[in-house]
């Protein structure tokens, strides 16, 4: 649904982005996740057709964003950081007006008007004034009208930005509800909220792609770089164990438990006590034998935990240069 290759975009001398490239599958929930001034605003208003690019092709629904602009425009709902909405206006009237503008038959405006308020959890304040809205209901208005003429991709820039907890969590559904029905590309800094709504995401830093992660169910399944390198987890499971035992010893030992890959070992704690990491088979448990291990030879088991690789780890390791 979305096909962007070496796009670039300067303002005068300054690069914001150069030689972007990805693909959004229809049906895919995405996030594009990067620090403040990576070039993830600019990309998004190039696609939505809000400025053009330098160079490159970009490519949404099929269309060519640069040369088929209005039928890109007929095919996506954009809602950027701050939507502009009038605030003098009751809900049910400004999206009255966006129909209009999306030029949505006059037979089918109630109904398309009803069938968004019902899905942004909006039918109980369609006749209340916009600036009366709290920031999360002003949010929701931002996507019922990127959903009034019912687009098949998404464009979410920063929709949680500015909402307090409870907030976040609605919108959050709200987007997951939306993600079974659209293509979605999300734009957004908050990680936790990426790994709950999105099935992959894409990386930008300093401008260009710095690798994309996949995940399910929240969990991350694999990790590419730009260079191309991919990192496949989930084929096994870690343990982080510390103990009160010889460090050569008890490496050794773990080592012979069935189903155990590997033991790397982690260093000493200060009281010299054996920091080791405990790769074993998917779908085992070794729980068990290694507590009973400990408990046969007269040894201590300090702490034990399971390992899991964190957004927050791998955007830190594809932002770091």
């Amino acid at each position: 649904m979305i096909e962007v290759e070496n796009l670039t975009k300067y303002y005068g001398n300054i690069r914001a982005i150069e030689n972007v490239t990805f693909r959004v599958e229809k049906g895919e929930v995405v996030g594009f996740l990067g620090p403040n001034g990576s070039g993830k605003t600019t990309t998004m208003r190039i696609l939505t057709c809000f400025m053009p690019a330098s160079s490159g092709r970009a490519t949404v629904a099929g269309y060519d964003v640069f040369t088929q602009s209005l039928d890109v425009r007929r095919h996506i709902g954009y809602m950027p950081e701050s939507v502009p909405l009038y605030t003098e206006m009751k809900v049910t009237s400004y999206l009255k007006y966006v129909s209009k503008i999306r030029k949505i038959p006059r037979t089918q405006r109630n109904s398309r008007i009803d069938a968004v308020l019902e899905s942004c959890g909006l039918t109980h304040m369609r006749n209340r004034i916009i600036g009366q809205l709290s920031k999360g209901y002003r949010q929701r208005v931002g996507l019922a009208q990127a959903l009034i003429h019912n687009p098949d991709v998404l464009i979410l820039d920063e929709p949680t930005i500015g909402l307090d907890p409870k907030q976040i969590v609605e919108i959050r559904e709200l987007i997951k509800e939306l993600g079974k029905e659209h293509t979605i590309l999300l734009s957004t800094h908050i990680l936790p909220e990426a790994s709950m709504i999105c099935g992959r995401i894409i990386v930008i830093n300093n401008g260009s792609i710095a690798g994309s992660v996949t995940l399910s169910d929240g969990r991350i399944t694999s990790v590419q770089s730009s260079e191309g390198e991919m990192t496949t987890l989930g084929e096994s499971e870690e343990l982080y164990v510390e103990a009160k035992a010889p460090a050569e010893d008890f490496s050794a030992a773990v080592a012979k438990i069935p189903n155990v890959i590997d033991v790397q070992t982690a260093g000493e704690s200060a009281d010299n006590h054996p920091r080791v990491y405990i790769d074993y088979e998917l779908n085992t448990d070794i729980r068990e034998e290694l507590s009973n291990l400990i408990i046969n030879n007269g040894w201590e088991l300090l702490e034990m935990r399971p390992v899991e690789i964190t957004l927050e780890e791998v955007f830190l390791r594809l932002t770091t240069e």
